[in-house]
């Protein structure tokens, strides 16, 4: 990139993992402010450039760079396991390094690149507690006592965990056959989940081995999501459908998720789609 891109204020770089697509600003020296709006438009395939999250970069005090995540709906995540990797390579191949730590609303991830061209990011311990989920009353969050309205097949166990953001798993015999569309923004939106929630449906193939299709809260269905596929592990080891690593199959590739004591450690690839411009109205005045 040359400095001139660099320096631009609307510049911009397209990257996905496994699909799972980012818009990345970088405000580290300054730029628009990033609204809620801005961020609606910007989402937009047709209009705008089109992303399932918009990744703002911020300088910071304590890591190699603060992220804001912002959804299509221009609401918060406060993390993303997909973006954390992307985000990653591009600091790590500015800094000439193979290892660093990336600022979230979550906290310190710890980031490296792996010699096979991967990279991992230590997404830190589960929240597990029926508070930290949030919930709106308690429950176990082991063996969820809690039925996805409008799905009437067979649940085979269901759990809840807070890997930066919240998410539900539910775990079934045919995860092809679960009407993803129609299931997932009922459980999104559900009283029992007052801030919302990302919804997982899963199948066991093997106890290393899970297929899993993801709902995201405020961005839909996408081919692909970090966070989830961690949530996923670690519902489906504390109902001992599964062990603490596995590989994770979702509908743009295929995770590794090892759930160790001190964190929940995710590996994948991360890959740059193309570097770009906004045009000023686009991202301009509201």
């Amino acid at each position: 990139m040359t400095q001139d891109f660099e320096r631009n204020p609307y510049a911009f770089r397209k990257m996905h993992g496994l699909g799972n697509d980012f818009v990345i600003l970088d405000r580290r020296m300054g730029g628009f402010p990033v609204t809620p709006e801005r961020a609606r438009r910007i989402a937009d395939r047709r209009r705008g450039v089109g992303f399932d999250q918009l990744v703002v970069l911020e300088g910071s005090g304590r890591a190699a760079a603060r992220m804001v995540i912002l959804n299509p709906d221009g609401s918060e995540s406060g993390a993303c396991g997909n973006a954390t990797r992307c985000v990653a390579r591009l600091l790590m191949e500015e800094a000439g390094v193979r290892a660093l730590t990336v600022e979230t609303a979550a906290g310190l991830l710890a980031c490296e690149a792996l010699a096979d061209g991967r990279y991992r990011v230590d997404m830190g311990p589960p929240r597990l507690e029926w508070r930290e989920i949030p919930m709106s009353r308690p429950m176990a969050t082991d063996r969820l006592d809690y039925a996805p309205p409008g799905f009437a097949g067979e649940i085979l166990g269901a759990g809840a965990a807070n890997m930066g953001n919240p998410h539900v798993a539910f775990f079934v015999r045919d995860v092809e056959a679960v009407p993803l569309a129609a299931v997932g923004p009922r459980v999104e939106h559900d009283p029992l989940f007052p801030e919302r929630i990302n919804v997982e449906f899963c199948q066991v193939l093997a106890p290393d081995r899970i297929r899993m299709r993801v709902w995201e809260r405020g961005a839909g269905i996408t081919e692909a999501c970090g966070s989830g596929a961690c949530a996923t592990v670690v519902a489906g080891a504390r109902l001992g459908l599964t062990g603490r690593r596995a590989e994770v199959i979702l509908d743009g590739g295929s995770l590794e998720i090892d759930w160790t004591d001190s964190g929940v450690l995710m590996t994948g690839p991360a890959a740059l789609s193309y570097a770009g411009v906004l045009d000023a109205a686009l991202a301009g005045a509201e």
